[in-house]
């Protein structure tokens, strides 16, 4: 499926791209029973012309992987047969099958994109496509490479939803026969599909497919507690079938009377539910009562309403656990009422109420798209949902830089529990639980989001930081020439917020390492006599095409974030220089001073945390790759190994007049006695200075140490507090200290 664009025709109204040439199996290969099974499915919804592709697909791929095995040493095409097998559940149409049959054949045989293009035709081919691995890509790891599939993947389900569904049954087959894979990489596989497969499923409504993987994962991941866990759920069967037996029999009776036809369910948790519920909650198994639940299915929606009114004169309903998902459909489409009540013995039993069409969305999510066509609304309703995510994952591309970002901000988006909250025009939206003002603000627009710089929440002026609940009614304040804060990475909870916010912070770095850049190649030039408005448009076009770069800029941000180091640079553009035949002689410029810092240019110049450089502090500056111009003190021990390397490190000066606060840490150490805190805070206090953090330390009994975070303007300035705090009788010793240094 197209993202934009309706579902796919029936599979019965495909017509192929390309006729699949004429293909002959040689006699030694014969249909295996799996495929002989697959092919009578096949055969219940597909047209015979479209069933005869797909068997030249299995003979094409049965070919390509012959003489290759699994390692359970099965031959290895009956994995792409499981996989097609599994995907037409889902009654998938031609093309899908096609390339879940040949999902493996570029990436595992000599097979090329184009020879499938010229067999099968082009959809089939660019299916399998995005479902192959980059392997032909150097990475420099296997997270970075695993980031780089994952994009890749995601972006091609983007544009045709085939893609995922055909990879989720991929993963499924290989994690149902994960157990001769040797442990260390099951583990590891488990966790991805943990972390982003079951997610995924779950966030496209394959609630069955996202139980499974679950299921799976926890089985392959913590082994010893999944057999721990099921010994115990298998040992309470027997205590608590009496009770199930009984609520069954009480819901099986008062339906009819109320008039409401239905078909109840019982169904017994999943262990991996229950494991997480355990974990979440601090319970011990035999604290978990609720494992056992029941799922009613009626007719329509009004019947959905009616049953729970049944359910609630049964049995007392839990206060705050009645959840209707009808009226507040999830984001991935799943509709049902939910409630739990106190049964038999007391015992909590959770039950879940929906339609038919709803259990048919609820179990088989955006394949239902393919299976059931009857519902138009609902699906169309699902459609737009699923649209508008696909459509998300392309925004997030666009915003995040490289692989392992991109696959941050989906991770982030990939989780069950929603809120919702309302605009002041009372149109609801969905957020992730735990969003913020800034997720709410960026999730009704993007400008909203990078101008917002305050919120209401019910009508009260509330924190940015604040966590939204259910039913909330937010309202955003914006000022025209507001931009995002770093601070706000934080506690943002959405992918979109967080991407838009790193994309406008990396725009703002990057003005401002040009700027700083222009500074530094210009001091770099003066030891040379020239300045950079001396440098000829000839000099300037034999560097930047030596060096495969457009603009001066580029060269500037580059030194700027210190990827490139300013000394070798003015080198080579004086160089340049000196070759332009015909120069005219330049009087040599009056020496630049240093480069003048304030402590607030911004993210390209930074105060180093490990010394706390403060204005009247001997200082100089280091070139940090990436992260552009480094502010130490003189005597930091930052500096000394890289004071041998000119390269690195640039005179830097405090600017005057500058009014501002900078963070110091001092220790002071005391007699312990009581009260002796509270004088310490008075005494700075009195010298007008802020305290931004206070710690204690015991030394040896008599003694304490006490470390202060204070905020002072300059060092005169800390010289008076740490004059004052002198004066306090118990202090015995005051002095300034710093953290341990980074490496350079």
């Amino acid at each position: 499926m197209t993202a934009g664009h309706a579902a796919p025709p029936p599979a019965q109204a495909t017509v192929p791209e390309a006729a699949p040439a004429p293909f002959r199996p040689p006699p030694s290969s014969v249909l295996s029973l799996d495929f002989e099974r697959l092919k009578t499915k096949l055969q219940t919804y597909l047209r015979p012309e479209d069933v005869g592709r797909v068997e030249a697909a299995y003979h094409f791929a049965a070919n390509a992987h012959e003489g290759q095995f699994r390692i359970s040493g099965e031959p290895y095409v009956t994995h792409p047969v499981a996989v097609t097998d599994i995907v037409s559940d889902w009654h998938l149409d031609a093309q899908a099958l096609i390339a879940a049959l040949l999902h493996d054949v570029m990436e595992d045989t000599h097979i090329s994109k184009h020879e499938i293009a010229e067999r099968f035709g082009k959809v089939p081919a660019e299916l399998v496509d995005g479902l192959s691995k980059l392997d032909r890509i150097e990475f420099r790891s296997h997270e970075e490479a695993q980031a780089e599939n994952f994009r890749k993947m995601l972006l091609a389900m983007a544009s045709d939803l085939r893609v995922i569904l055909i990879k989720l049954a991929d993963r499924l087959h290989n994690m149902r026969t994960l157990q001769c894979v040797r442990p260390d990489k099951r583990r590891r596989i488990a966790s991805e599909t943990l972390e982003i497969y079951a997610p995924i499923a779950n966030r496209l409504g394959l609630n069955s497919l996202f139980r499974e993987l679950q299921e799976l994962s926890f089985e392959h991941k913590y082994p010893l507690r999944f057999r721990a866990l099921a010994r115990a759920i298998k040992s309470a069967r027997g205590n608590r079938r009496e009770v199930v037996g009984k609520v069954l029999k009480v819901i099986e009776e008062r339906l009819p009377q109320w008039g409401i036809t239905a078909d109840v369910q019982g169904r017994e948790k999943h262990l991996f539910s229950i494991y997480r519920k355990m974990l979440e909650k601090r319970l011990s198994f035999s604290q978990v009562l609720d494992i056992y639940g029941f799922r009613v299915l009626v007719r329509d929606v009004p019947s959905c309403y009616l049953a729970i009114g049944a359910l609630h004169s049964m049995y007392k309903p839990v206060p705050g656990k009645f959840k209707d998902y009808i009226a507040l459909p999830k984001a991935n489409g799943y509709q049902s009422l939910h409630t739990t009540l106190i049964g038999p013995f007391g015992t909590p039993v959770e039950i879940q109420v929906r339609t038919l069409e709803m259990h048919h969305i609820a179990e088989s999510g955006v394949a239902s798209h393919w299976l059931y066509k009857d519902d138009e609304k609902t699906l169309t309703e699902l459609q737009q949902r699923t649209h508008s995510w696909l459509q998300s994952l392309l925004e997030l591309q666009s915003t995040s830089g490289e692989a392992s970002e991109f696959l941050e901000h989906v991770k982030v988006d990939l989780f069950p529990s929603e809120v919702y909250v309302f605009t002041p025009q009372g149109k609801i939206l969905s957020l992730p639980r735990g969003s913020t003002p800034v997720d709410f603000a960026y999730a009704v627009h993007t400008d909203i989001g990078n101008r917002c710089v305050a919120c209401r929440v019910n009508g009260d002026l509330m924190p940015l930081r604040t966590e939204l609940q259910n039913g909330d009614q937010v309202e955003i304040i914006t000022a025209a020439h507001a931009s995002p804060n770093p601070a706000w990475l934080s506690y943002v909870r959405t992918g979109k917020a967080r991407a838009q916010i790193r994309h406008v912070l990396k725009n703002a770095q990057h003005e401002e390492s040009v700027a700083l850049g222009e500074r530094l190649l210009n001091q770099a030039l003066r030891p040379h006599g020239l300045t950079l408005g001396q440098i000829s448009a000839f000099a300037w076009d034999r560097f930047l095409r030596d060096r495969s770069v457009r603009t001066k800029k580029e060269i500037f941000a580059d030194i700027g974030l210190g990827r490139r180091l300013p000394v070798i640079v003015a080198r080579r553009l004086a160089h340049a220089q000196d070759q332009e035949s015909g120069r005219p002689d330049v009087i040599k410029p009056k020496p630049a001073g240093a480069i003048l810092i304030s402590g607030s240019e911004g993210v390209a110049v930074q105060l180093a945390h490990c010394c706390r450089p403060i204005p009247g502090d001997p200082i100089i500056g280091i070139i940090r790759k990436g992260k552009g111009l480094e502010v130490h003190r003189h005597d930091c021990t930052a500096v000394a190994k890289v004071r041998g390397d000119r390269g690195r490190w640039v005179d830097v000066e405090w600017e005057a007049g500058e009014d501002r606060l900078f963070d110091v840490t001092i220790r002071v150490l005391t007699k312990s006695a009581r009260g002796v805190l509270a004088r310490v805070a008075s005494a700075i206090s009195d010298e007008d200075c802020n305290i931004q953090n206070v710690t204690m330390d015991n030394e040896q009994g008599i003694y304490v140490a006490l470390n202060f975070t204070v905020q002072v303007r300059d060092r005169m300035h800390l010289a008076h507090v740490m004059r004052a705090v002198r004066r306090v009788p118990e202090v015995m010793r005051i002095e300034r200290t710093k953290t341990d240094a980074r490496p350079a």
